[in-house]
């Protein structure tokens, strides 16, 4: 099977001939440190994974004190570790909105990057597009404290920025769709460890009518939809899973995700993706750790199919390179169909993560 047919018949809920593996986001220095600087669709060649995620391309300016600013007028600083993140955006009222112009969708440089993975890899590994709901962006906008805010005193000024982004993010996805993606992913995060970051009547409100139309807008097109959020997600999941989602990215262990347990509630409706840590085990532990703890991830999720192998949320900057090849290794060694009964019997029992969890 190519990696393409892994993905897909996973995200069907099917058993392919061995577990895919794919991650939201490979930072540095793993990219670098494993293969040199060759860039991410090289990486992933070598790397032999079933699925890269394509960004849309964003024109960035440089800005009042050392910012970037993106075609949206948000600024992006960069943080020790390499990664940017929105400090600031151009909404700080509803009379903003009024006069603002979001970026234009099909912009002629957008896709660049979606075009170059879909010369190299269309027919051969699934090409995931990253876009968005209307959370992110708008709290991006706006500013995530004030847009909480406005869930209280501006409702409809959250529902007018809120049709703004989904728009835009709407036609990036149908477009990306028509030029060769092969599954759409959308990244909006709604919760931390505990729980959501807003109540979950707010979220019904706010943020669940926008993913399910992006979800019907992506299945028009006739391909699948990851919907990737961190943290705590159980008071919202099944929510989630009526929409229409085909798979739920990335269940992460130490916010309370057991994998296994998603899959016994709801893995006759959606697959799963994830999702050995990267908070502990990928950062800091043994490679015996990263072993086990992907033995455990696919002896809880693997069964019958239904399951790609990732992170616990992305490579990011402290993960260690050697524990990534580590995971990568071990998923293809024990992720082999038909799987190991005597490993799933023994490892669907453990939990690695509680060691971490005694530690909070």
């Amino acid at each position: 099977m190519t990696g393409l047919d892994r993905f897909m018949a996973a995200l069907n809920r099917e058993e392919p001939d061995m577990v895919p593996i794919w991650e939201l986001i490979i930072n540095e220095p793993t990219l670098s440190a494993l293969h040199g600087d060759i860039g991410y669709l090289e990486f992933a060649e070598r790397e032999g994974l079933d699925g890269v995620t394509i960004f849309e391309n964003q024109v960035l300016t440089p800005g009042e004190g050392g910012a970037l600013v993106d075609e949206w007028g948000i600024k992006w600083l960069t943080g020790e570790a390499g990664v940017g993140y929105p400090s600031g955006g151009p909404i700080s009222s509803p009379e903003d909105l009024q006069s603002y112009e979001p970026p234009c969708p099909n912009a002629p440089h957008r896709f660049e990057n979606l075009k170059a993975a879909v010369d190299k890899f269309k027919g051969e590994k699934a090409i995931v597009f990253l876009t968005h709901e209307a959370f992110e962006f708008s709290h991006y906008l706006r500013g995530l404290d004030d847009l909480l805010i406005d869930y209280f005193e501006r409702p409809d000024f959250v529902h007018d920025l809120a049709r703004l982004v989904i728009d835009y993010k709407i036609e990036v996805a149908e477009t990306a769709i028509d030029l060769g993606a092969d599954v759409i992913v959308s990244g909006d995060d709604y919760a931390h460890r505990l729980a959501p970051i807003m109540s979950v009547a707010h979220w019904e409100e706010y943020s669940l009518p926008y993913l399910d139309e992006l979800v019907k807008a992506v299945h028009r097109k006739g391909v699948p939809h990851i919907k990737h959020t961190d943290g705590n997600i159980w008071s919202i999941l099944g929510q989630m899973v009526d929409v229409g989602i085909d798979a739920i990215d990335p269940l992460e262990p130490i916010a309370g995700m057991d994998i296994g347990e998603v899959k016994d509630r709801y893995g006759d409706r959606v697959a799963v993706i994830g999702n050995v840590d990267c908070t502990e085990v990928l950062t800091h532990a043994p490679i015996e750790e990263v072993v086990d703890a992907v033995k455990e991830t696919i002896a809880k999720a693997s069964v019958g199919g239904g399951h790609i192998l990732a992170s616990s949320n992305s490579i990011h900057p402290g993960v260690k390179p050697e524990n990534y090849r580590a995971m990568v290794e071990a998923a293809r060694k024990y992720g082999v169909y038909p799987l190991d009964s005597d490993m799933v019997e023994e490892y669907s029992k453990r939990n690695y993560i509680a060691k971490y969890l005694d530690k909070k």
